[in-house]
């Protein structure tokens, strides 16, 4: 099976907007990617390494310099690519005066899902970002946080087969990054495919699968997490020993001149974080914040195997069925006929000019009075 997406040696240049064979910046050089279907794969790289780029390309919103791009054995501009995947920029831009019941229930309409459809999946992904005691204010309020989270649930109404991700945890918490990693790991649970753009290294080794790491529009590395992070000079042994254990341990290391060391283990902060915020959950305090009371997902469909084929004959009834349904064209009211000057002058009534020319001679007069008088 062909992959989800894949790139050959795509390039893309930023040319002088006036002196157009001048160039500005070269932000991919051959880049080549695979994407399988139901993998988490990750974008990695620092601020300019071409990563947002990448995504722009494969949305369509960039025509690239050279090379290809293939997304389900398609185009990127293609339709039926635009239906089934879903997209979460780097900044959530989100009509500021809508709750967030009614940003969601905007974006279904978008959709075309059917009213009971669209609610029940509102429901369930207010409660997926945790929104549920916030779904009557206005977005203009929330903060980037939890617009982060209507962002993140307005890209799975849809119910998409790949959700592109760019930067999913800026501007969240420790929870709500955790929880986003949740979501992520669930849609792959559902055989959605992911991709992933950051540069916070500890959310991609999470999550992903593989990872590709950027750096001056060229891919560096690229492998899966366990690949890349292996290192086959050093050990890690973990567990729970005895004290003898440990002494016996050590005498081996000083004995064969080993350069070694054993200590306790570290937990990490962010499992230290997410324990201490569960165990002050259970006070229910009125400022705990958006959570995620519900991890349902069932809306979303299994991902298929393979994409259907769109007939010639299927295509040609669909363009049919739109020209027809196009609503008659509204027959204009008929203007007014014109009227020469002569007709208007003619048109005016009767008592006006009488009335008119009265008082042309009364000025007149005066004037002839006033003339007779200064001389």
């Amino acid at each position: 099976m062909p992959p989800l997406i894949q790139t050959h040696a795509l390039t893309k240049h930023f040319k002088h907007p006036l002196f157009v064979w001048q160039i500005r910046a070269r932000a991919l050089t051959d880049l080549n990617l695979s994407v399988e279907r139901g993998e988490i794969f990750g974008l990695l790289g620092p601020n300019g390494s071409g990563k947002s780029t990448t995504i722009k390309l494969l949305l369509g919103m960039l025509y690239p310099t050279a090379g290809e791009i293939s997304l389900f054995g398609r185009r990127p501009d293609d339709l039926y690519v635009k239906q089934r995947l879903s997209y979460l920029p780097e900044e959530t831009n989100l009509y500021r005066f809508l709750t967030a019941e009614e940003t969601l229930d905007f974006y279904g309409r978008l959709f075309r899902l059917p009213r009971r459809e669209r609610r029940h999946r509102v429901e369930q992904l207010l409660d997926l970002t945790g929104l549920r005691q916030n779904r009557s204010r206005p977005l203009g309020e929330f903060s980037k946080g939890m617009q982060r989270r209507v962002g993140l649930a307005q890209a799975l109404i849809n119910d998409p087969e790949l959700v592109i991700l760019d930067e999913p945890t800026s501007g969240l918490d420790p929870l709500g990054i955790r929880e986003v990693k949740n979501i992520i790991l669930e849609l792959k649970a559902k055989g959605k495919t992911v991709l992933l753009s950051s540069h916070l290294l500890d959310d991609v080794e999470d999550v992903c699968d593989r990872v590709a790491i950027l750096y001056g529009g060229k891919v560096r590395a690229s492998g899966t997490v366990n690949e890349l992070l292996s290192d086959q000079k050093r050990t890690t042994i973990s567990g729970e020993f005895p004290q003898p254990v440990i002494e016996q341990m050590r005498r081996l290391i000083a004995e064969n001149h080993l350069s070694a060391d054993i200590a306790p283990a570290r937990e990490r902060l962010e499992s230290l974080f997410m324990k201490v915020v569960r165990d002050a959950e259970k006070l229910k305090t009125a400022t705990s914040g958006a959570r995620n009371d519900s991890a349902d997902l069932t809306f979303l469909t299994a991902a298929a195997t393979a994409a259907p084929e769109i007939t010639a004959t299927v295509k040609a009834n669909v363009v049919l069925q739109n020209l027809t349904t196009v609503a008659a064209p509204v027959t204009p009211p008929p203007l007014p006929p014109v009227i020469p000057p002569i007709a208007a002058e003619a048109a005016k009534p009767a008592a006006a000019k009488p009335v008119v020319q009265e008082i042309h001679a009364a000025v007149d007069d005066d004037l002839l009075a006033r003339l007779t008088k200064t001389n």
